[in-house]
C-alpha cells in the first residue's frame, strides 16, 4: 500500500529489561527517543517534534523478527498529533516499538464533487421492481460523486472517493452511511458502477429520506493501489471521513441535515460498519450524534470463527475471499517478502498478478481450489495452523470487531445457513457484547435458514424499517 505524496519515518525501540534504540534518517529531521518512563497510566514514550505539520502513529510488535507491525489500543484516535504517547497495555517481556512520521491531512476534507444523475420517483420504482423490492419511494434521489482526504493503514495521507444519494425535498434529513460487500474491481465501486450494483441500496435508503453516503474505502473507486480487504482500521476511517465530507457537499448544496447519524452494510459493510460503530463511539461522539447501526452478515470474529471456517477444510462458496484477504493483509502487515512466497505452485504465479483491481471475484474462483487453504505451502499451512503468534494470525486478530462495549442501539442481521460468512460470526459477537454487559445488542435473522444472498433484499427492508421507527 503506498500513499499519495506521503513521506514516512521510523523510530524502532527495542524494550526488555535492558533498552536500546535505532534511528533512522528521514526527510523531516533526525528522530530521537528519550528513554521510556513508566506512569500510573502505562509506559510513557516520547521522541523529537518534527514539525508543526507531522502526526505519528505507534505501532508494537513482541518478536525481533518474524513478527507484524499492530496498533495498539490507545485512548485517542490515530495518528496522534503530538511526539508521545502511553502504552496502555499491561507491560511484556519483550515490547518493540516502531513511531511513524508523516505529513498531517485535513480528514474529510472535500475536495472535488460533480453530480451523476437524477433520478425520479417513478424510475426508483421501476428500478426496484425489476429488483424484487416491495418498497415505495417517497423522493426523487441526485446522486453524486466526491472525492475527499483520508489516511490509510499507517495513517499516511490518502485520497478516497464515495458516491452520495440525496433526496429532494425541503425536509431536514438524516445521514446514513452505507458499507458495501466484497468488491474486487475498482469499477465496482459505488462512485464508479451504475445503479444495478451497491449504488443502488443508497437510491433506496434516499428515496425514503435519508441522505445516504457510500464510501468506496481505499483502493477501490478513484483510490490508489490494492483494497485493504477486511482491514478495520481504514475501512472506518476512510467511511468516518466520507461522511465528514459529505457533510461539507450538503453544506454547499444547501441540503439541510438534522444531525442524526445512521450507519449500515452488508457482508463486508457488516465488518466495516461494526469497525466505524466502534470507531466513532470512542473518539468522535462529540462530532456525530450516531443513533443506531445495523451490521448485516460481517466477518467479526476473523481470528476465530472465520479461521476455523477456513481451517475446516470445507468447500467454500467464494474461495477468493481468502486470497483476497492474503493478498490485502501482505499488503498492510507485511506477513513475508512477497505474496508468492506464501503460495504453492501454481499458485504462486497465477495469483499475485490478478490484484489489480480489474479481474472479477468469478475469475479467481474458476483458478482456485474450493478448500483455499491448498493455495498455500504446506510449511506456511502447518505454521498458520499450529502457531497462535503466526504472523497471519495476529493480523486477523488486530481486525476482529467485536472486543468493545457499544453504547449506542445495535442490531445484527444475519441468517443461520450462510455458507459465505458463518453465522457464528453474528453470535459470537452478540455473545461478546453481552458479556461486556451491552444487553441493548441484538440479532435479528430476516429469514430462517435464509443465505448469504436470499438475507440480503429481507435485512435490508428489516433495517429500513427499524431506522424509520427511530428517525426523526
Amino acid at each position: 500500500m503506498r500513499a499519495q505524496s506521503a513521506s514516512l519515518s521510523f523510530i524502532h525501540l527495542y524494550l526488555t529489561w535492558a533498552l536500546f534504540v535505532s534511528v533512522i534518517n528521514t526527510a523531516f529531521a533526525q528522530l530521537r527517543m528519550d528513554p521510556p518512563a513508566p506512569t500510573p497510566e502505562g509506559m510513557r514514550l516520547r521522541w523529537t517534534n518534527t514539525g508543526s505539520n507531522a502526526v505519528y502513529t505507534v505501532q508494537t510488535r513482541s518478536r525481533l523478527h518474524g513478527g507484524v507491525w499492530l496498533l495498539p489500543p490507545a485512548p485517542e484516535p490515530w495518528p496522534i498529533p503530538h511526539p508521545s504517547w502511553i502504552d496502555p497495555t499491561p507491560p511484556l517481556s519483550n515490547r518493540f516499538y516502531r513511531v511513524l512520521a508523516m505529513p498531517a491531512v485535513q480528514r474529510g476534507h472535500l475536495l472535488q464533487h460533480q453530480i451523476r444523475t437524477n433520478l425520479s420517483r417513478l424510475q426508483i420504482t421501476l428500478l426496484l421492481a425489476l429488483a424484487g423490492v416491495n418498497v415505495v419511494p417517497f423522493y426523487d434521489v441526485q446522486i453524486y460523486k466526491f472525492t475527499y482526504q483520508t489516511i490509510g493503514p499507517w495513517g499516511e495521507p490518502f485520497q478516497a472517493s464515495a458516491a452520495l444519494a440525496i433526496p429532494t425535498g425541503a425536509a431536514s434529513w438524516p445521514l446514513l452511511s452505507y458499507q458495501h460487500g466484497t468488491l474486487l474491481r475498482t469499477n465496482e465501486a459505488p462512485s464508479v458502477s451504475d445503479i444495478s450494483g451497491e449504488l443502488g441500496i443508497g437510491i433506496l435508503f434516499a428515496s425514503r429520506g435519508y441522505v445516504t453516503i457510500l464510501p468506496d474505502y481505499l483502493g477501490l473507486g478513484e483510490s490508489p493501489g490494492l483494497h485493504p480487504y477486511h482491514h478495520a482500521r481504514s475501512e472506518a476511517t476512510a467511511s468516518l471521513d466520507a461522511i465528514r465530507a459529505a457533510r461539507s457537499l450538503c453544506r454547499q448544496r444547501a441540503v439541510n441535515l438534522n444531525g442524526q447519524l445512521f450507519l449500515a452494510g452488508y457482508s463486508q459493510g457488516g465488518h466495516a460498519t461494526m469497525a466505524l460503530h466502534r470507531e466513532i463511539e470512542r473518539f468522535h461522539l462529540n462530532e456525530f450524534d450516531l443513533t443506531a447501526s445495523a451490521p448485516m452478515a460481517g466477518a467479526y470474529d476473523l481470528s476465530g470463527v472465520t479461521t476455523e471456517d477456513f481451517l475446516s477444510g470445507r468447500p467454500q462458496p467464494n474461495p477468493y475471499y481468502f486470497a483476497y484477504l492474503l493478498a490485502a493483509y501482505q499488503e498492510v502487515y507485511r506477513l513475508t517478502n512477497r505474496l508468492a512466497d506464501l503460495l504453492s505452485p501454481p499458485y504462486d504465479i497465477l495469483l499475485p498478478p490478478l490484484f489489480h483491481g480489474h479481474v472479477a471475484g468469478s475469475t479467481l474462483n474458476a483458478l482456485m481450489p474450493s478448500n483455499p487453504l491448498l493455495i498455500l505451502r504446506p510449511e506456511v499451512l502447518n505454521a498458520f495452523r499450529t502457531d497462535p503468534e503466526h504472523p497471519l494470525r495476529l493480523a486477523l486478530r488486530e481486525n476482529d470487531v467485536h472486543r468493545w462495549r457499544p453504547q449506542r442501539p445495535m442490531r445484527l442481521y444475519h441468517c443461520s445457513a450462510d455458507q459465505d460468512v458463518v453465522f457464528a460470526n453474528a453470535q459470537v459477537a452478540l455473545a461478546s457484547f453481552h458479556e461486556q454487559g451491552a444487553t441493548h445488542v441484538q440479532l435479528v435473522e430476516p429469514i430462517p435458514g435464509g443465505t448469504h444472498a436470499t438475507c440480503v433484499v429481507p435485512a435490508l427492508l428489516q433495517v429500513l424499517q427499524w431506522f424509520d421507527s427511530l428517525k426523526r
